[in-house]
């Protein structure tokens, strides 16, 4: 293909570096993976296992080749070449020598590959790409017969798709050549809990855009959050999930998959009994996205990909696994200093000062994005609370420092006075907003390009917030990244109890992107019960009330518990052949004293109790 598309004479030869020009054809054609030197073998071989060939494979088999395998097709002397009279017998001769199915090359599946990333029109058939092929690489009539299959084999799909093949794409059937190393910007795709925790076996395959985790109390909404904090960044926020000896029937295993893409390498993490900790695999395919974890208890973790290397020096151990960082809610406001190489140095200023040095440069700092965020993330127009915007900064009594205000309808009120809810979705917007500002910085001074992936984590994100707000806020998390960057793609993960979250999602759930999981007790064996993790179908239940009687919450009625149990007795005796007028009078007046006068069951009891002599 080469000496042809250089239009080597045929009896003569002209001045070619053969060496020179089949390294251009190979790099353009036959380097599928961008950051890779090797190139890829797509023709028949004997050796399925050696189909990446090594960066010296033009050089230093280029010889071999066209004096033995090629010799009797090319002439050749110093710095000249051309094709004998009778190449191409001789080239049939090796293709016949090959045993390739129909004695010649597949033409359509060849000119496929080469023509990988070239834009067709929608209207291009398999005949045109075929000649196509023929015209850019001069196939003569004869070559045309001697050595191509000019046959279009039965295509059942469409013959393009709308994306441009990438190397992602590839790599599913390729595999990785050997001088690959760890992808960046993956998101969590699957994650697998053994003997660990309340369940025996838990597999957890989140959304790509929107996952929600829902369960009662103590069944492993923060545990299952946690697990994918450690699966994400190979680190725990807090302590290590540690497994139970009941559980010692099965060895314990976090299993997980990182990918950028739909394929991804599974790894499997045992627990070591005699060390008391996680065995940390040696490498990860996949580097994960920035991350953000926001804690219940308001503390916060950060892991930053572009920081690894500040991460391991802090730790000055031989780790390579970089470290994510987690602050407390103190730090997070107030900043934090670090060691690195015996030298002590601010890692973060925290929220006030940041806030501050922001507001006081806005065009050369992050403060308009955090506007943005605020904006976004506040309650609704009509709450008594307002937009969450900035106000001037004040001086308060005791602290020598400015501190950040929020303009309410009743004025100004230093950040530090503000209510638990406002705090901390104010603490989650500066976060979002710093780790941002900060991967952008830290990359270009690692001469990297900036994440494309972010993973958000957020447990109770209803915690301390008024119904009006939790009607908002989820929705207002999803659409953040049109704040940070137009092709920020963020994966999320929230566990809540809120019925009135899940009503503010009814309108931009997505099926194809979104996940809705329940972790409940069920009874596993005669003497014991277990932790099961089920993905739910996504029914918008239309009220909030709903919510609160659907599979998701599991209530009998959305009333108090004392209503509920009366009521149940009310239908017990409208069920019942006899019932005694005492017993209805009894529960007539319980019925005065948790429903409501409006109540609609009102209008089932009032016949039934009159009839029954009671009076109300």
């Amino acid at each position: 293909m080469v000496g042809k598309i250089a239009l080597l004479p045929v009896g003569n030869t002209i001045p070619f570096s053969f060496k020179n020009e089949e390294t251009k054809f190979l790099g353009k054609y036959f380097k599928p993976a961008p950051n890779s030197q090797y190139y890829y073998q797509v023709f028949k071989t004997s050796n399925l296992n050696q189909r990446w060939l090594s960066p010296d494979y033009p050089r230093s088999l280029l010889s071999s080749r066209t004096r033995s395998k090629f010799a009797e097709a090319f002439i050749h002397t110093k710095d000249q070449w051309g094709w004998k009279l009778n190449y191409i017998d001789s080239l049939h001769s090796l293709l016949n020598q090959n045993q390739t199915k129909s004695g010649l090359i597949p033409t359509f599946d060849l000119a496929v590959w080469l023509y990988r990333d070239r834009e067709f029109s929608s209207d291009t058939s398999a005949q045109d790409i075929i000649n196509y092929f023929i015209t850019d690489f001069h196939i003569t009539d004869r070559e045309q017969t001697e050595l191509f299959d000019l046959s279009i084999p039965k295509i059942s799909s469409p013959l393009f798709q709308e994306e441009q093949v990438t190397w992602e794409d590839l790599r599913v059937y390729l595999g990785n050549p050997p001088d690959s190393f760890s992808e960046d910007g993956g998101t969590l795709q699957l994650l697998e809990i053994q003997g660990v925790g309340s369940g025996k076996e838990i597999v957890f395959q989140p959304g790509k855009r929107l996952t929600i985790i829902t369960g009662d109390n103590g069944l492993g909404k923060t545990f299952l959050l946690d697990c994918a904090w450690y699966a994400l960044t190979g680190k725990w926020a807090g302590l290590p999930a540690y497994p139970m000896s009941t559980n010692r029937k099965k060895e314990p295993i976090i299993g997980f998959e990182i990918s950028e893409n739909s394929e991804s390498e599974r790894i499997r993490v045992p627990y070591d009994w005699q060390t008391q900790s996680w065995k940390p695999p040696k490498k990860r395919p996949t580097i994960p996205g920035l991350i953000i974890y926001g804690k219940v208890d308001g503390s916060f973790a950060v892991w930053d990909p572009a920081k690894e290397y500040l991460a391991i020096q802090e730790i000055g151990q031989s780790d390579t696994t970089p470290r994510p960082f987690v602050f407390t809610r103190d730090e997070v406001w107030n900043g934090r200093d670090i060691e690195i190489a015996g030298r002590k140095t601010t890692f973060i200023n925290g929220l006030l000062q940041d806030w501050i040095q922001w507001q006081s440069r806005p065009e050369n700092s992050p403060f308009h994005t955090l506007e943005k965020v605020l904006k976004r993330l506040s309650p609704p127009f009509q709450s008594d609370l307002g937009t969450l915007k900035p106000g001037e900064p004040v001086r308060i009594p005791y602290d020598v420092r400015f501190m950040p205000t929020i303009e309410h309808s009743y004025g100004n009120v230093p950040i530090v006075y503000t209510s638990a809810g406002v705090r901390r979705v104010i603490t989650l917007a500066y976060l979002i907003v710093w780790a941002w500002a900060e991967h952008k910085i830290q990359s270009q001074l690692i001469h990297k390009k900036p994440q494309k992936r972010m993973v958000i984590l957020i447990d109770e994100l209803e915690a301390h917030l008024h119904p009006q707000w939790q009607r908002l806020i989820l929705s207002a998390l999803l659409d953040v990244r049109e704040d940070l960057a137009t092709d920020l793609q963020v994966q999320i993960l929230v566990a809540t109890h809120s019925p009135i979250v899940m009503a503010s999602v009814e309108s931009s759930f997505n099926e194809k992107l979104d996940k809705l999981f329940h972790l409940n007790l069920v009874r596993s064996d005669l003497f014991s019960n277990e932790v099961e993790l089920r993905q739910l179908p996504f029914i918008r239940q239309g009220r909030i009330d709903a919510w609160l009687t659907s599979d998701v919450f599991g209530l009998g009625q959305s009333r108090s518990l004392e209503g509920e149990q009366t009521i149940q007795a009310a239908k017990a005796l409208q069920e019942s052949d006899n019932p005694n007028s005492e017993d209805v009078q009894k529960v007539s007046h319980q019925l005065l004293k948790y429903l409501a006068e409006d109540d609609e069951f009102w209008s089932r009891w009032l016949f039934f109790a009159r009839q029954h002599g009671a009076s109300l």
